[in-house]
């Protein structure tokens, strides 16, 4: 039962249709009898000045933002924590005295979800497909975790760059852009001890994509995929097959998650709660 007192909170991103989030977030609402509500709004890239306005104006507690506003939504905020600003990118908003702050919990999400699955990723040598904003997260996440090499790839090679002097500006400089194609990554895969793929390729509806061929991988590589539904992409599935260690997308939206829920409310969230209602959904 909503009330004239409830808390909003909400996803912004283009498209939302495929996120388990609200289902989440309002199980952990209600299992600690918080009268909040989270919701979805599909927010064309055009629309999205209007609609952090719209966060603003209707007094909402927050949002989270995913895909394609992580990077661009940080010119209408009012403060960046120095992580996501470091990163270059947000994906959550909080609501806080008239301001709204943002965030970054994709990095300690993704570094939770190594930690779950045994992999510690210090001294390792990683591959990212991808230079968005969750890229971004994943590379400064694994800089921060004492990766020893980080090898960037991207279908605009001018985004990897820019990501790659991000990191090196930052102190990081093991890292170099190879390009997005399979005769120069066949090259680069056998060096590495992850691959992880940070780009929507294979997401619902799309579920037969693949961002390389998992027949390049090796066994005991470990191969990590952000998209989580479904929660076993055709790159996991392939990759498991190869005799990798496989990290599903699912490990790191519980984890952003609770983050997020915690900055928002300022309770611990109900890390298992949320766990449930994710893999009960992501097994439908």
């Amino acid at each position: 039962m909503f009330t004239a007192s409830t808390r909003l909170v909400g996803l912004l991103g283009y498209p939302v249709a495929h996120s388990f989030s609200p289902q989440i977030h309002n199980a952990a609402f209600r299992a600690l009898g918080l009268d909040w509500v989270y919701l979805a709004f599909g927010v064309e890239p055009s629309r999205l000045p209007a609609a952090v306005e719209g966060i603003r104006a209707l007094g909402f507690a927050g949002a989270n933002v995913t895909i394609p506003h992580k990077e661009s939504i940080m010119a209408y905020l009012d403060e960046i924590h120095p992580l996501a600003r470091l990163i270059g990118a947000v994906n959550t908003v909080v609501s806080r005295e008239g301001k709204l702050l943002g965030y970054n919990t994709d990095a300690g999400g993704f570094l939770r979800s190594l930690e779950e699955a045994g992999v510690d990723p210090a001294g390792k040598r990683a591959l990212i497909l991808g230079a968005g904003g969750a890229a971004r997260a994943v590379a400064f996440a694994l800089a921060q975790a004492r990766c020893a090499a980080l090898t960037l790839a991207n279908r605009t090679e001018d985004r990897a760059q820019e990501l790659a002097r991000g990191l090196g500006e930052a102190g990081f400089r093991a890292v170099e852009v190879a390009p997005w194609e399979e005769g120069s990554l066949a090259g680069v895969i056998p060096e590495v001890d992850m691959v992880i793929n940070t780009t929507s390729i294979g997401m619902a509806p799309d579920r037969e994509r693949v961002p390389l061929d998992p027949g390049l991988l090796r066994p005991r590589q470990v191969a990590c995929d952000i998209v989580y539904n479904p929660p076993e992409t055709a790159f996991l599935k392939g990759a498991r097959l190869r005799g990798c260690l496989v990290i599903s997308g699912l490990s790191m939206l519980l984890y952003q998650g609770a983050e997020a829920f915690t900055l928002w409310t300022g309770r611990e969230a109900p890390v298992e709660v949320m766990r449930e209602v994710l893999y009960n959904l992501a097994l439908r």
